[in-house]
């Protein structure tokens, strides 16, 4: 029945909402990122280590965690999307705000934390409203266009090339509030143009079974494995968006702006991935794609340690391995929601991003700073290409979902 009732949305409809809650989540992911670019300015002009470095971001990444599964479920269990998403524009750009006035690594810290809380449901949100707005055709197609085209082109290209610039010609804390002003802007365009989702088939009135922890949808097979495929590819790439600039500043020796320039071609490979996992897993199914590209990201680290050719060609394996990234719309959102129902959509994408931050994100950096500190750069670079290499093995347990009922899929995953 949900299948017969999105034959009939609007076309345009489905394409404002992928454009509109795509740049929401760009921009979500531009002010995530904005340390990450900005540290080896941040780092040089408070005196943080690389532990404090991680621990900045981590602490950013336990909110998101928890806001992820807490307000995930919120918004299963009323039945209401849009307010939440709004909200959540406002707080992390007022973060964003916060984030420039930081003087110690205290207040930057606090910014970040609080900054978590607002960001972490919102990618399962966005899914989950793009999900009930898409033909069912082209579920996982729009999924890695939201996620993976818009979130990397301009969380990770457009806030490597403009925030870098911008701190260069001014400073670190004019970049962070100029990064706050998208927000505000996408907010007001969500509320007037994309309507609050309907509940799905006859599920009208009728909140998911389970309460507040739904045991049942945590221990089903996939869930549990997308959460363990969360931990090491979140924690892959935490690890490499950390270290992976301070590495090219460091190590590598190069220049601010060349090595923000291998950061913003970099930007572009997940949304080239996005498009490459998302064709090929509606036509031979999720799991072979999941698979072959989670392994792909193991090339990026393994370059930046043993590659010693031209910038330019260093900037081309990086590329090839960060389409990766294009593998988190499916064991994040598409996987999980064909395993257990859009009625639960948004607490089964909540509790695989809250496992993948709370374990991979939150413990990945500091472990990875604390090490480099005592024994070089190179020790993050390692523990990068380890995580994804961990993050295909753990891909080879899914139960594949392509074309059958959820009811279908937890039986085959009991």
């Amino acid at each position: 029945m949900d299948n017969a009732k999105q034959t009939f949305l609007p076309r345009g409809y489905e394409l404002r909402v992928l454009v509109l809650l795509g740049l929401a989540w760009g921009f979500a992911y531009f002010d995530r990122m904005a340390l990450t670019f900005l540290a080896p300015f941040v780092q040089e002009d408070l005196g943080l280590s690389n532990e404090e470095i991680g621990w900045a971001n981590s602490g950013l990444s336990l909110t998101w965690a928890i806001g992820a599964y807490v307000i995930g479920r919120w918004s299963d269990l009323i039945g209401k999307r849009k307010p939440f998403l709004i909200t959540a524009l406002l707080l992390f750009s007022a973060c964003s705000v916060l984030s420039g006035f930081a003087w110690n690594f205290e207040t930057l810290l606090a910014s970040r934390v609080i900054m978590g809380v607002a960001e972490g449901p919102f990618l399962p949100i966005c899914l989950a409203i793009m999900a009930a707005a898409s033909a069912s055709s082209r579920q996982a197609l729009n999924a890695g266009i939201l996620q993976n085209v818009f979130g990397p082109i301009v969380g990770t290209a457009l806030g490597s090339y403009t925030l870098v610039r911008i701190a260069a010609a001014y400073d670190w804390h004019a970049a962070f509030f100029i990064a706050a002003v998208p927000g505000v802007i996408l907010a007001f365009l969500i509320w007037r143009f994309i309507d609050e989702p309907e509940a799905s088939g006859g599920a009208a009135n009728q909140p998911p079974p389970g309460g507040f922890l739904p045991l049942e949808v945590l221990f089903t097979r996939n869930v549990m494995v997308c959460s363990l495929v969360s931990i090491c590819a979140v924690g892959s790439i935490v690890v490499g968006s950390i270290f992976m600039p301070l590495y090219l500043d460091g190590p590598r020796a190069y220049d601010d702006l060349v090595w923000s320039n291998v950061m913003t071609v970099v930007g572009f490979c997940p949304a080239v991935g996005a498009i490459l996992v998302a064709l090929l897993s509606d036509r031979i199914g999720r799991k072979p794609p999941l698979v072959f590209f989670l392994f792909l990201m193991m090339i990026a680290p393994a370059a930046l340690l043993f590659f010693n050719g031209p910038v330019t060609l260093l900037a081309m394996l990086m590329f090839v391995s960060w389409m990766g990234l294009g593998t988190f719309p499916l064991f994040m959102g598409v996987i999980p929601t064909e395993t257990v129902g859009r009625l639960q959509a948004a607490t089964a994408m909540g509790i695989v991003v809250m496992i993948g931050e709370l374990i991979g994100g939150v413990l990945g950096p500091p472990i990875a700073g604390r090490l480099a500190d005592s024994y070089g750069l190179d020790v993050a670079m390692y523990i990068q290409l380890g995580l994804a290499f961990m993050a295909g093995v753990f891909a080879l347990f899914v139960v594949e979902t392509k074309g059958r009922n959820p009811e279908a899929v937890a039986g085959a995953s009991a």
